[in-house]
Order: structure tokens, then sequence, then C-alpha cells
């Protein structure tokens, strides 16, 4: 059942009040279990390495894979919410979240941890986090925008009230109770899916959901069946199997963008470099001041420092980034705040004291508001919105390949050279590279667009003016010319 006809079966409600507004509170709840939850599981990162006696490489793969499956499961997600319904996916998402943080609790062994909270808990944040995004474009139509901002406040408040939960909980009962209990809280993605009823729109706002139409033949098929050929001939329903599956990978995974288009190629490949290195402050930022004698607690404060200044940086950062002026340059925003992210790191290098690490969270706090505000929306400035979904399909499975090796192999390094400030290092190298390599990108490409318009407007006044000259030699010959005649110019 297609989310369309999901939809018709529902009661007929308005849009952009009443009921939308319980959905918005539900998507914020939603953005605060699902995306801010993986920043609290560097609170257990010692306590794990201790409990499996593992390294910061093996300890740093859980974590990683959790934010890679929840930021590469989005083409699954959307297959799912075509197919029953963002209700259901939402709910289905909350199941398996809190299914994996249960199972996580009896786990014996750190690879037991990377199935349960790590595959099985990212699966589940996607499906609720992603299948609660598309319904607001149900709900919401003149407040669309809006209610994205707001949702999106949800991330921050998960941000600064995870780790500060997570340490209370480690301290009160260890590391297996703690997560037993989080299993119950992310059930809550279900009751937050439960609010999401399907909403009756009007006709023509949602694609028609009926009978899918029929699929034009290839030239090849058409070829074999005008040769006689049987439309159930072993070779050419192979070839349609392949047709089909070439049609579903184009519709979700953008490859014939990424090599046509090349402001999203640059994109692209400039965000998944800088993902090998965004995540590492999170993953190691509190073992980093724990191993330099910050008390516990303080530490697990830094985490939500950053969330809170995120609160209200970001929806200042989207309105700002809306404003005119930066149409066309959002690209040089987004550089900026990844070249700060970068520089920040270098904080950290100088001194590990706590007063120097609450300095160090709030300018990343700043630098991750613009990176969080501008990511999607210098997506849809560099692709057409009717190719925007399966752009973004492409575009989250490549930086969730970066996202889970980027720890890990940080995490090995450390390991070899018993030296934290790798991390920061690491870190540094991609963001400042990634920012450079994005800015200066868009800076060639768009003087080399400029260049290719302003040939192409001198080569259209050259044949004009050549055709205008043709067309008054013509008229000269064929036409005696007037008695009298005056030209006048003011």
């Amino acid at each position: 059942m297609s989310q369309g006809e999901a939809a018709g079966r529902g009661t007929a409600k308005p849009q952009d009040q009443g009921w939308a507004w319980m959905v918005l509170l539900a998507a914020v709840l939603l953005q605060g279990l699902t995306l801010g939850f993986p920043c609290c599981i560097g609170v257990f990162f010692t306590d794990l390495q201790h409990e499996f006696q593992a390294s910061n490489s093996q300890t740093s793969w859980f974590p990683s894979i959790m934010v890679a499956v929840l930021h590469g499961g989005g083409p699954l997600c959307s297959i799912l919410v075509k197919q029953f319904g963002c209700r259901f996916v939402v709910m289905l998402g909350g199941l398996l979240s809190g299914l994996g943080m249960v199972s996580s609790s009896f786990c014996k062994s750190i690879s037991q941890l990377y199935l349960t909270a790590g595959l099985i808990t990212g699966l589940g944040s996607c499906f609720s986090f992603q299948a609660g995004v598309t319904v607001l474009g149900y709900y919401f139509v003149r407040w669309r925008t809006l209610a994205n901002a707001v949702a999106s406040t949800g991330v921050s408040l998960g941000f600064t009230l995870w780790p500060l939960l997570s340490q209370y909980l480690l301290d009160e009962m260890g590391w297996r109770n703690t997560f037993l209990i989080f299993g119950g809280i992310l059930l809550n993605c279900c009751v937050c899916g439960a609010i999401m009823r399907p909403i009756k729109l009007a006709s023509g706002s949602l694609p028609q959901s009926g009978k899918p139409k029929e699929e034009p033949r290839s030239r090849a098929e058409e070829a074999q069946l005008s040769n006689g050929a049987s439309p159930h001939h072993p070779t050419l329903q192979q070839h349609t199997r392949r047709t089909k599956c070439f049609q579903v990978l184009q519709k979700y995974l953008a490859f014939d963008i990424f090599c046509q288009n090349k402001g999203y190629q640059i994109y692209t490949i400039g965000v998944t470099w800088m993902m090998m290195g965004f995540a590492l402050p999170h993953v190691y930022l509190v073992p980093y001041a724990i191993q330099n004698e910050v008390e516990e607690r303080k530490a697990a404060l830094l985490i939500s420092v950053i969330g809170f200044i995120n609160i209200f940086i970001r929806p200042l950062t989207g309105l700002l980034s809306g404003h005119r002026v930066f149409t066309g340059r959002r690209i040089y925003l987004f550089s900026l705040a990844v070249l700060l992210c970068g520089l920040s790191n270098f904080i950290c290098v100088i001194s590990a004291e706590f007063s120097v690490l609450i300095l160090y969270c709030v300018i990343l706090s700043i630098a991750m508001s613009g990176i969080g505000a501008l990511t999607f929306q210098v997506l849809m400035d560099v692709v057409e919105m009717e190719r925007f979904s399966s752009a973004l399909g492409l575009f989250t499975i490549l930086e969730s390949i970066t996202l889970l090796i980027g720890p890990p192999l940080t995490g090995l390094l450390v390991d070899i050279t018993s030296d934290f400030h790798y991390i920061f290092y690491n870190s540094s190298f991609f963001l400042i590279s990634a920012a450079l390599f994005m800015a200066l990108s868009f800076c060639a490409l768009e003087k080399k667009n400029k260049l290719r318009e302003a040939s192409k407007a001198h080569l259209d006044n050259l044949s004009r003016y050549q055709y205008s000259e043709m067309s008054t030699e013509a008229k000269a010959e064929n036409q005696a010319p007037p008695a009298v005649e005056y030209i006048t110019s003011i």
C-alpha cells in the first residue's frame, strides 16, 4: 500500500492547522530520539573498552556502524514508505530501535554490539527519522519551511539531554541496565508514529497511486517482439529484469546526475571526504577529556554544551542563509562553516583543561550549526527538485561509507601511537581540505560557466549582426530607395 493509498484511507484533516501541529511535536521528539541518540555513545566508550578488553578502533566501530546505517538507509526507507506509508515505517523503526538496545544489554562481546546497537538500532533510527520528516511534507504546505526548521531543533535537544541522562544512568546502574532503559525510551518512536495518522489530501496534491502506468518497452524488447519472440522468452525476461533493476537504481541512486551535474559531483565528493573527520570529535571528545583527568560528569557535559548552543544557533543560521543575498552563494557559507569546524580542533591540541574544552565546544557548535542548517539547502541549490530524492539517496549512501570507516581508522592510529591528539589532527585535515576543495572548485566552476555564457552571448550577437546585415543588403537590392528619408536620433 503506497503513501497515497494510506492517505486516502485516513480521515480528512486540514493542513497547516489542527492535528498538523501535534504531528510537528511528534517530529521534534522523533529527531531528538533518533538523530540525537548517537551523540551519547562517547559516554560509554571507556566502560565498553574495559568490559570487552577492546581497543579504540574496535570500540569505535559500534557508534560508526550506527551513524552510517542511520544516514545510509535512506533509499530502503523510501521504498518502505512508498509501499506501506509513513506511519507504519516510523513505528517499525521504533520497534527496531528498542529491540536493538534491549538486545545490546545482553551482549557478551563487542562484535555482538555491532549487530544489535549498531545495525538494528541504526536502521530503526533511520526509518523513524526519515519517515517522520517525509510526513511533514503531507501535513504542511504553507508552513512547511517553518515546520522543518522547528523539527530540526529536536536534534539539538537530543544532543543536550542524551549525554546528561546517559552519565546519570551509567553512574547509578551501569551500562547494561542503561542500554535496557534506552530500549524502552526509543520505543516512544512508536507513539510518535501513532500520532502521524494518514491524512486525506486534495486531489492533485499527491502523485496518483492507482494502477501504475505501463513502462515503455526498450528498443531491444521491441526488436525481439517484432521478430516473433514471446514475452515470456527467458532472454527477454532477463533483459526486462535488468531494465527494471536499472530503473530502480536510477530512481533512488542518481548516478546519471553524478556524472552529468558538475556541481552535484563536487559537492558530493566534498561532503563525503568531510565526513571522514566530521564525526571524530563526537566519538572521542569524552574519552579524550576523561584521559586528561577531567571528571566524567564534566566530560559528558561537553556534548550537552554543543547541543544547547545548537538549539539557538541552528535556526538563526537557517534564517540567515535563506536571505536573498546568499542565493546561489550558500555553498561558500557551507565551506566557511566546515573550515571553522576544522580550525576549531586545534584548540584541543593546545590544551585539555575543562575551560579550554568548553571554549572548543562553543566554537565547534557554531560551526556545526552552519553545517547542519546548510547541508540539504546546498544540495537543493545544485540539483533540480524533480530529482532531489534520488540525488539525496546517493548522497547519503556515499557519506555513510566515510562515516563508517573514519572513526575506526583514526582509532587504529591512536592505538598505534597512544596519542589522542591525532584524533583532532585527522579531523582538521579532512575538514579543512574538504572546505578548500568545495570553495575553490565551485569558484572555478562559476568562472567557467560565466566564460561559457559570455562566449555564447558573443556568438549570438555576432550571428544576429550578420543576419541583420544580410537582410539589409537584400532589401536594398530588391527595393528602390524612398525619395526622401529622415533619420532622427534623440
